[in-house]
């Protein structure tokens, strides 16, 4: 049975949101649908590893941890670089099932950054709007006792 892209999709979702919890039982998931191939194994480590190595927090010598996922221009060289080794008739097919979990993640990141992207700017947004208003109502203070002395 071939992996299902929406459970793929899902368990990077979850991994980027840093929920590990959900993103293991999805993992699970995806590893009960798999049939027990070499290319599967490979594709099931690389997600493995990609889950451990985000659960450590601050491992500045990961993959994962250096990535910008609002650089879609990195994500998209980086996609082609792992479908690049998928098709190499130089790896087995455990290494092409783990590269191939790597190209599958950086198309998933690289749709995730545009959304990641505008999330942040519209907390900033709110941020600004908030830090405003408490500079303002500071101003109004200020000028009071001002106009006090």
């Amino acid at each position: 049975m071939p992996i299902s892209s929406a459970l793929v999709t899902r368990f990077f979702q979850l991994l980027v949101k840093r929920r590990f919890a959900e993103a293991e039982r999805e993992l699970e998931r995806i590893k009960q649908k798999m049939h027990k191939t070499e290319w599967n194994r490979g594709y099931s480590r690389a997600l493995q590893g990609m889950l451990i190595a985000r659960k450590s927090n601050n491992d500045n010598y990961t993959f994962l941890s250096k990535l910008d996922l609002n650089d879609k221009d990195a994500l998209k060289d980086y996609r082609k670089e792992f479908r690049g080794h998928v098709k190499s008739k130089l790896h087995e097919n455990f290494d092409r099932g783990f590269f191939s979990a790597w190209s599958d993640c950086m198309r998933v990141l690289s749709k995730l950054a545009v959304n990641d992207s505008g999330a942040k700017r519209a907390t900033s947004e709110k941020d600004n709007a908030k830090d405003f208003e408490k500079n303002k109502s500071q101003v109004k203070i200020e000028s009071f006792l001002m106009s006090k002395t």
